[in-house]
């Protein structure tokens, strides 16, 4: 089922790139048609140099403050998305035991192994599946404001702290901090964890590396959306999966399991006392 989920979702992300990267490229303005450039992405833009106009026609802080909106937007999806996955996560040991116990490939023992994941994913409360859903539903609406940002002229003709937005960031600032940030959020969602293999550990360090190479030759408008965003995500990951918080939990967990198993070992050994007398 894991790997079932796996698949799932590379399977609907690369078809979403697939379908977002088919759209046109050309630049964004009142004549563009279509649901995804007329109406969406238009609309994406002018909010931004809606906002940007509020902050004296500034529009790196319009850029800030939609993306900040956006985030806020679909905070109920990351919640659930938070939810479903620290269950999951919790789910993992218990997991492990039934694929030693159920080890063998044959075609009786997958299908007993398949039931007993199911079951055990019934009894929890978790569908392995939904999860994947705010993923799916957050992409779209990403994409959209990264490519009013890439496709509206007005927005990389202006300036904003050091920066030309339509420009690289000189000094590498931007590249940093969006990196910095990655980092921060992979990290904290990797230290709840109950435990990590090679691939998570790969992508906690990996992922900050593509994004500040990408930074590196990209307009300094995206590279603000990408401080921005990750900025969030990572204060997002310590308010809703803060990794110390859920240690404690798990260790009070783990010891309040330890402490029954210690009280039943006690009550049979009096039990057997009493019966011997």
């Amino acid at each position: 089922m894991k790997k079932f989920k796996k698949y799932l979702s590379l399977t609907s992300i690369l078809g979403l790139v697939f379908f977002l990267t088919a759209c046109s490229n050309k630049p964004i303005t009142s004549h563009s048609t279509g649901l995804w450039d007329g109406v969406i992405v238009l609309n994406f833009s002018r909010a931004i140099i809606w906002l940007a106009k509020l902050f004296g026609s500034s529009y790196g802080m319009g850029i800030v403050a939609f993306t900040i909106i956006v985030r806020i937007v679909i905070l109920p999806l990351m919640i659930y998305q938070t939810k479903s996955m620290k269950k999951t996560q919790e789910l993992q040991p218990k997991l492990k035991e039934l694929q030693k116990k159920y080890s063998s490939k044959d075609t009786e023992t997958v299908k007993l192994l398949r039931e007993e994941q199911q079951k055990l994913y019934a009894e929890a409360g978790v569908n392995p599946v939904a999860g994947c859903l705010p993923l799916l539903v957050q992409l779209p609406i990403l994409w959209a404001l990264y490519q009013a940002i890439w496709r509206t002229e007005a927005l990389k003709s202006g300036h904003f702290l050091w920066l030309q937005l339509g420009h690289r960031d000189p000094y590498f600032i931007m590249p940093i901090l969006a990196a910095v940030f990655t980092f921060i959020s992979s990290w904290l969602s990797m230290k709840s964890q109950p435990e990590q293999n090679g691939m998570t550990k790969g992508m906690t360090f990996g992922m900050p590396l593509i994004i500040f190479f990408m930074a590196l030759n990209i307009p300094a408008a995206i590279s603000i959306y990408w401080v921005v965003t990750n900025a969030f995500q990572a204060g997002q990951t310590l308010v809703l999966q803060n990794p110390w918080k859920i240690q404690k939990e798990r260790e009070a967990k783990l010891r309040a399991e330890k402490d029954r198993k210690r009280n039943v070992e006690k009550a049979i050994r009096k039990a057997k006392k009493s019966r011997r007398k």
